[in-house]
This record gives structure tokens, sequence and C-alpha cells, in this order.
């Protein structure tokens, strides 16, 4: 498996594959990626060529391998209190709505990979007196299901909760005896918050009702082209209540995208009151 060649032309039809299925835009220069993490699934379902595996995703044959496939190809980088500004202005914003005596929250943690961030969310809102008794809830979606698997388990090493603020890691999670390495398990508090679901960001209108309070879609733009981009923001400004608020990751921006979003600071917008 390791010795395969993938072919100029094999490369261009997974990439156009990929765009169609996912929305994500796979960059010049991404063959050893693709050769390395489709050669996976290609080496546990025994196909001994690209084109023979091509023939597989498109044919149907193997049920949901299509969903594999995105699995392997996609990127799971993240942690705890990523780009941590994010999480003081929620704060600031859920206690604000808190002293106007809103009762309702919804949220949406839209590239929710391996859990951090909703996970986080919700730590965060649990600090401004919210959980699953108050009408909180949080709804996390990512395109692997691989993924949503491992954020569902709430399981993580040890040396992933180094960057939690002090104390956090002793009231949200629980250390799990006889693990190796050392992991801790995210408490019941922060699960009953939160609602995993697949969901493909590529092909909106999402089927939410809203009104959302604010959604969180960070670092995720950056594999998709404006297009893909354009219908993507629409419809979180669709979904958004008056007042609500976007959140999208510091190197991301909505400039020429939709032009509706008043930007309050630097990756934050707000869908104006009217």
């Amino acid at each position: 498996m390791a010795a395969m060649q993938l072919k100029t032309g094999e490369f261009e039809e997974f990439r156009t594959l990929v765009y169609q299925t996912s929305g994500i835009n796979l960059g010049d220069g991404k063959e050893s990626l693709v050769t390395s993490r489709i050669g996976k699934r290609m080496q546990a379902l025994g196909v001994g060529d690209f084109r023979s595996y091509l023939d597989c995703l498109r044919d149907g044959s193997n049920g949901d391998e299509m969903v594999h496939m995105l699995d392997a190809i996609s990127t799971n980088v993240t942690s705890f209190f990523r780009e941590p500004e994010h999480f003081d202005f929620v704060r600031e914003t859920v206690m604000d709505w808190t002293r106007k005596r809103q009762k309702r929250f919804r949220f949406w943690s839209a590239a929710s990979s391996s859990g951090e961030e909703p996970y986080t969310l919700a730590m965060t809102l649990s600090e401004c007196g919210l959980n699953s008794e108050t009408d909180t809830r949080i709804l996390a979606t990512d395109l692997s299901t691989r993924i949503l698997a491992s954020a569902r388990e709430g399981v993580y090493a040890q040396s992933k909760l180094a960057g939690l603020p002090a104390g956090y890691a002793a009231k949200y999670f629980s250390p799990l005896r006889g693990s190796s390495p050392a992991a801790s398990e995210v408490k019941r508090s922060l699960r009953d918050m939160i609602v995993f679901q697949r969901m493909n960001l590529a092909f909106p209108p999402f089927p939410m009702k809203g009104p959302l309070d604010i959604i969180l879609v960070r670092n995720v733009m950056i594999y998709f082209d404006n297009d893909v981009r354009r219908k993507l923001i629409g419809d979180c400004y669709r979904l958004l209540k008056p007042g609500g608020y976007l959140l999208v990751g510091h190197a991301e921006s909505l400039t020429g995208l939709v032009k509706e979003f008043k930007c309050i600071r630097p990756s934050i917008y707000m869908k104006p009151v009217a």
C-alpha cells in the first residue's frame, strides 16, 4: 500500500468528489495527505488501488464509505478555551442577558471537532449560572462521525486539561481510574447541556428552527471557497435572533460574504436589531 502512487487525474477526481460532498476545498499539493489518509481506508477494506476505491465511492456499493472517506480527510485540530477572548465575550454577553431576565438560551458549535469547543462553551455558561435545568442547550455538529463519537464519549487525556482555568479540571471532569495514559471524563452536568449531531456545513439550509443566541463557526471556513462560505454564513444569519452573535476564527473574516452582519470587534459579528 505504501508503494502505491496517486495519479494526478485520480487526485483531481478525489478533490472534486470531496468538494461536491462536503464543500472542503483540497488545495494544490495535498496529494500526500490524500494518499496517506485514504490509503488507510483502502487498506481496511482490502482495496488495492485508488481507481477501484473511487469506483467504490461512486457506486455506493459499500454503504457508508463516503462518510468514512470524509472522516479520513477531515482535519480536527482543537483545544479547550482555544481563542479565549471569544469565551470572555460569551460570558459577558450571557451575564448581560441574564440580568435582563432572559430565560431561554440556544447555542450552536458548528464545527465541534472532538468536543473541546462545546464543552468549553458549556463550562463558560455554567460559570454564568446556566445549566440543562435553566432551558440552556448547545447543539454541537461536525462532518466526521468518528470525531463526533469521540466528543460524545467526553474522555480526554490529562495533558489536554493543562490549559484549563484554575479549578476547572476538578469542577468539570472526573479522573478515570486505571486509565493509561491518565485521562478524565466530562461530568454529567456539562454533558446534559449538549446534543451532538452530524451536519454537513456545505449544504444549507440547516434543519434547526432557531432563533439561536450565539453561533460559533470557528476555523472551518478556511477549508471552503467563497461560494460555500457565503451560503453557510447566510444561513447562520437566518438562524440567529436579532441581537445574536456569530463568532468566527481569529484568522477568518466575513468581508465580502454577508453585508448584513455588523462587526462588533475582530471575528465577532452581530445580527442587527431591526
